[in-house]
């Protein structure tokens, strides 16, 4: 018989926004599969499950049909994306065979190779943002640096003036507004209003790349996917679908990590000196974060036809919440495993970026972010802390894991 967590309203509560990882515990415990609630959606919380249903695509769709959102009575429900007119169906939420022509195209522009001329001026920026906040003595971190970093990267990979910096920030932390599930009616309202700006916006500088002379658009991701619209491998909306999606993807998801990474330092001095002393260290430091603190804690699947995971039977249409953060402190693959520890084995697999063919394409991307970001931070501060006046903050949301305020004191 497949577990229920009864009183499912606790993963909407405040405390499970800022620390969602003892309600997880509990569910995993609960077993690897387990209902929530009196819906149909069921939260698959261990390592062995998780990557069972990744690797199970006949049986189970990565396309975003339907969400979970709190609804009046604080009740966990299940929200029809399709029949509101909102299901996207690209890159991470394309199945094959679409999916494997979207990850072609974009697999050799984000390769590490081709993104390390982005290097220089990506530690160049976050120099002189870490200057400014030693200088200043602490503030924000997220509104310094872990926000502003990710926003520029995506403006450069889609080949976009750095005066659009502004707004390609606030459009690239918007990403998981829409899934967060915890907005009211004007809320959701709002979010739809700025996301048809987005739109917009990206359909016009795509058009602005379909119309221009060949040769004359730069080796953009936007120049690849105009590219793959002349040549019929997508659509129109399919390019702009992929647009959208790259700058949550690229943006809010490492701005996430960097948040999170940063806050584990400030609790930690030893470590931070530890990381001066041998900066070669950073990078297994960075897995860890990742283990530890995924940007995305779970990702929807939906039920293809009727089978069954780990014991639980599903039907057509059930909502999995295939999660990445409680499968990734699954006491059965690690030990001590939500404590951080810089010399797990790297045959340990966390699932961070995901897992199978939707592994993060991003990953080396967002790895050579954090490291330039702590780097820089770390050889321009003899110590940071936490403001004990002002402690940190998450976002709202049952699906990203992000701070919103992150305040230093710096020395």
């Amino acid at each position: 018989m497949t577990p229920i967590l009864t009183h499912a309203e606790h993963l909407f509560s405040a405390e499970a926004m800022e620390n969602p990882f003892s309600l997880f515990a509990t569910l995993r415990s609960l077993g690897p599969v387990c209902q929530l609630g009196d819906t149909r959606a069921f939260f698959v919380g261990t390592h062995a499950a998780v990557e069972e249903v990744v690797v199970r695509q006949d049986d189970f769709s990565a396309n975003l049909e339907r969400m979970l959102v709190r609804g009046e009575d604080g009740a966990p429900q299940i929200f029809e994306l399709a029949d509101a007119g909102h299901a996207s169906n690209v890159l991470a939420t394309a199945d094959e065979p679409d999916h494997a022509v979207h990850r072609r195209l974009l697999l050799k522009p984000l390769k590490a190779a081709a993104i390390a001329d982005l290097q220089p001026a990506m530690r160049a920026l976050a120099a002189e943002r870490v200057a400014t906040l030693a200088a200043a003595g602490g503030g924000d971190f997220c509104a310094a640096l872990a926000e502003p970093l990710p926003a520029w990267v995506v403006g450069r990979l889609l080949g976009l003036g750095d005066d659009a910096l502004e707004v390609v920030q606030r459009w690239a932390m918007m990403g998981g507004d829409f899934l967060a599930g915890t907005l009211d009616a004007a809320s959701l309202s709002a979010v739809l209003v700025e996301t048809g700006r987005q739109h917009a916006y990206l359909a016009a500088h795509l058009e602005a790349h379909l119309n221009a002379a060949a040769g004359t658009t730069g080796d953009s991701l936007t120049s690849v996917l105009a590219g793959a619209v002349d040549d019929g491998l997508i659509s129109r909306q399919q390019a702009i679908g992929m647009l959208v999606i790259l700058f949550g993807a690229a943006g809010e998801s490492t701005a996430g990590l960097l948040g999170s990474a940063v806050r584990l330092l400030a609790g930690d001095l030893d470590l931070q000196q530890r990381l001066r002393m041998d900066p070669n260290l950073i990078p297994r430091f960075v897995e860890e974060v990742v283990r530890l603190e995924p940007p995305f804690k779970f990702h929807y699947r939906v039920v293809r036809r009727a089978t069954r995971l780990c014991g639980a039977n599903l039907r057509p249409g059930d909502l999995l919440l295939v999660s990445w953060a409680a499968a990734n402190r699954d006491p059965d693959q690690w030990r001590d495993p939500d404590s951080l520890h810089l010399d797990r084995a790297a045959s340990a697999r966390h699932l961070g970026f995901g897992y199978g063919i939707h592994f993060c394409i991003g990953a080396p991307l967002a790895r050579m972010e954090l490291g330039a970001v702590l780097a820089e931070l770390l050889a321009r501060s003899r110590g940071f802390t936490l403001d004990p006046a002002r402690p940190p903050a998450h976002v709202p949301s049952l699906f990203v894991r992000r701070l919103q305020h992150l305040y230093l004191r710096m020395d």
